[in-house]
């Protein structure tokens, strides 16, 4: 890739390519938990956040009736900086010289201006649409009057609470060398290679500890192992309205394979198994060039998910409020050379992978550069991602929409998008796998209540 190309694709702030082309979807800003006083104590007080989110300085804020307001952080008045804003329950107000504005980002009061001035009538402060699914505030930063399209018709943005947990974590690296972790399918038999297998009794919530759907010889193989000793994954992919469906083959003998479909929905978001019953969502958004959060929604086919459980294992790794990780270049990222010796490939762990990933991105460099990798027969999945990346720029500087859910049409149809992890019959898995995605579909008790909403 050249230099001027690598500038295009990783650069978001406003007015780049890139960054107006992200602008054309829903961004998440914030879970919900970070609201929580439970595990931030300051919300209880003063439920007010600064934020950054595309190289933009935002302020979030609740008010007293329990709704949420995005607005620019510069005041409009001055520009002092508003995330130090009192919130008076209808609304935050600047310190500066006490200009008031509402969740819509209406200035409510003007105190210091002359009895009967209507100057805050004339005075709006720009706010972003927000909406609230699976636990995850999105929003809208595309240009102000335009019309967004609906929330994608995702499983993990279907299912009811009781079936979603979201988190998050931030990574010191660009966006897209993080999401290109993501649509890798290789990479897994190497930087989370295992040594040992885990036992299954333990592996709820816990990604790659699980068992494959299906058996050897009657055996139930951990993921761990299948990564392991099969390390020469067949890929390929296909073009979907949402984006791309990946199919990754581990040949195990003459008569098994096995087989991981995973889904790449453009242009931030993967899809890929946890377990035979739940589904990790994961999108990876820009706070500006060199930073970026991963927001994760896990979604279960099966019983509701255990939040307490999944939040515990995880905060583990992180420190509050801001989820940044415990590990990183100033630790090493926990490197520890015996681990790699004995227990890991790569030394850094057993009980978080998403530490490992959180290597392979941050050691790229705040923003990769492209122009010094060589490129294999098993990047194909990065290579077509990145065209279709620039291409969908392209259209955007063009004024057309680009791909996917910024369109209506697509955002608005359901879809999955489905996946699977398993060992299937050599001959036959296309067959085995379709119909373990639809079994998956069946058994699950939310997916019967979403039918009527739709008709409706």
């Amino acid at each position: 890739m050249r230099s001027e190309q690598n500038e295009r694709v990783t650069r978001i702030g406003p007015g780049t390519p890139c960054g107006q082309l992200l602008r054309h979807y829903w961004q998440p800003v914030a879970l919900l938990d970070e609201f929580d006083p439970a595990l931030d104590p300051r919300m209880a007080l003063r439920p007010v956040k600064a934020v950054r989110l595309l190289g933009q300085n935002l302020v979030l804020f609740k008010n007293a009736a329990g709704e949420f307001g995005l607005l620019d952080r510069d005041c409009p008045h001055r520009g002092a900086d508003l995330a130090f804003g009192r919130n008076e329950g209808d609304g935050l107000r600047c310190p500066f010289h006490g200009w008031k504005f509402d969740v819509k980002g209406q200035c409510l009061e003007t105190p210091a201006e002359p009895a009967g001035s209507t100057l805050c009538k004339r005075i709006q402060q720009r706010h972003y649409p927000l909406q609230e699914r699976s636990g995850i505030l999105f929003a809208w930063l595309g240009p102000q009057g335009s019309s967004p399209p609906p929330l994608p018709a995702l499983d993990c943005m279907s299912a009811p609470s009781t079936h979603t947990f979201a988190f998050k974590g931030l990574w010191n690296c660009n966006w897209l060398q993080a999401f290109e972790v993501g649509i890798d399918p290789a990479h897994a038999s190497f930087l989370h290679r295992f040594f040992n297998d885990a036992s299954l009794e333990d592996s709820y919530g816990k990604q790659f500890r699980g068992a494959s759907a299906g058996e050897i010889n009657g055996e139930k193989w951990p993921m761990t192992r299948v990564m392991r000793e099969f390390d020469q994954p067949d890929i390929s992919h296909q073009e979907m309205p949402y984006g791309m469906r990946l199919t990754t083959l581990r040949p195990l003998t003459e008569e098994l394979t096995h087989v991981r479909i995973t889904n790449a929905v453009f242009p931030q978001t993967f899809v890929i198994p946890l377990s035979e019953t739940m589904t990790i969502t994961q999108m990876h958004v820009p706070v500006d060039d060199t930073h970026n959060y991963w927001y994760a929604i896990f979604t279960s086919f099966d019983l509701p998910v255990n939040k307490e459980t999944m939040r515990n294992q995880r905060l583990q790794a992180v420190t509050l409020p801001d989820y940044v990780p415990i590990s990183g270049q100033h630790n090493q990222w926990g490197f520890n050379p015996q681990e790699q010796i004995s227990r890991t490939f790569l030394g850094m762990g057993e009980d978080d992978i998403n530490v490992h990933d959180q290597w392979a991105c941050e050691s790229m460099g705040a923003v990769q550069d492209r122009t010094r990798e060589h490129l294999g027969t098993t990047d194909k999945v990065i290579m077509a991602n990145r065209r279709i990346l620039i291409q969908a720029m392209d259209a955007v500087a063009a004024g057309q929409l680009p791909p996917g859910m910024a369109q209506t049409e697509i955002a608005s149809t359901r879809v999955g998008p489905d996946t699977v992890d398993g060992i299937a019959p050599a001959a036959s898995w296309q067959t085995w796998s379709e119909a373990a995605m639809q079994a998956k579909r069946e058994q699950a008790p939310w997916p019967a209540l979403l039918a009527p909403k739709a008709a409706a």
